[in-house]
């Protein structure tokens, strides 16, 4: 009897369907294309952030993934579903956090939420589910508190927590840390992480370009074009066409020796930063094994360094890189 060795597809598990897709979505209104060919791919158990500037396209793409707009051309999917077409029972497997707030300033933060849990059919026997969730943003404490008396960061809270109420699969954020203070924005993410862990599928835009940080893929949108999809580490990489390292040395380095370094074999680019002459940016495939083999180039030569490390610039210049370099 004759046996074949598995090929490399049949040993590979499947691929688990994408929990939110778009393909060749285009949005026209009044007249202007507000998002343009997006093509978006989001598997089961991540989180999605969706960052670009006020008017860059991020909350109209929500509105398409949520089925408040149909997308002028293109397809959406979310659980395998045109939203369009979702039944009541499909749609309760969604949760939505909008930028502004739908609550009722007069109702207490415990009846607000349960006015919530009540729209999504769940019955009186909700005390200990609503008790998890005020409890998961900090919230059960100040229950009591009518949602007009409540901090501003406690009333995103507890939007987020009517997001959360019904235990939905995946979750559309609309900037939900806009007008947070830095320490409770972090706090959000620790919650929104924990969420990721138990599963969710978490799509979150923002106009906080450092919040890349925290998200497992990242979609950078301008203008309403997709400039770049990838993980954090590869925004850095694809905005400066690889790893960074910093690199400074004892006294001035003379244009000779720069020449010399830039024809290194890991070296990809080298651009001096600073007036002293001192302080170089060097671009290379991988900074782990670069930093040995420049540091013993420098020796080789008795050139001094003062320090020779990776640099991880903020996202803010990655944002701005990628941005510019799609309108170059």
């Amino acid at each position: 009897m004759q046996t074949h060795a598995p090929s490399s597809s049949e040993r590979r598990p499947p691929r688990p369907a994408p929990a939110i897709l778009a393909r060749g979505v285009r949005q026209r209104l009044g007249g202007t294309d507000v998002v343009n060919g997006l093509d978006i791919e989001v598997s089961p158990g991540t989180i999605f952030g969706f960052i670009g500037p006020s008017g860059s396209g991020k909350t109209t793409t929500i509105r398409m993934l949520t089925g408040i707009q149909q997308p002028t051309e293109g397809r959406v999917e979310v659980l395998g579903k045109p939203p369009a077409a979702f039944s009541t029972k499909d749609r309760a497997r969604i949760g939505y956090l909008p930028q502004l707030s739908v609550l009722f300033p007069e109702l207490s933060l415990w009846q607000n939420l349960s006015f919530v849990a009540s729209i999504y059919g769940m019955g009186w026997p909700r005390r200990r589910r609503l008790r998890r969730v005020l409890e998961l943003v900090e919230l059960w404490d100040d229950r009591r508190k009518r949602l007009r008396d409540a901090s501003g960061g406690m009333q995103r809270r507890l939007a987020l927590a009517a997001a959360l109420v019904h235990d939905p699969e995946v979750m559309f954020l609309d900037e939900p840390t806009a007008g947070v203070d830095p320490m409770l924005r972090r706090k959000f993410w620790e919650r929104l992480e924990a969420l990721r862990d138990e599963g969710r599928t978490l799509f979150v835009t923002t106009q906080y370009v450092g919040e890349a940080a925290f998200c497992d893929v990242v979609g950078v949108i301008s203008d309403g074009w997709l400039v770049a999809l990838d993980t954090p580490d590869g925004l850095r990489r694809r905005a400066f066409g690889g790893q960074l390292l910093d690199i400074r040395t004892v006294g001035p380095l003379d244009e000779a020796t720069m020449a010399q370094l830039f024809r290194l074999e890991p070296v990809l680019r080298c651009d001096r930063v600073g007036a002293d002459r001192q302080q170089l940016r060097v671009v290379v495939e991988r900074a782990a094994e670069a930093i040995p083999r420049i540091a013993d180039w420098f020796d080789d030569r008795g050139v001094p360094l003062e320090s020779i490390r990776e640099d991880q610039p903020p996202f803010d210049d990655v944002f701005v890189a990628l941005v510019q370099g799609s309108r170059s």
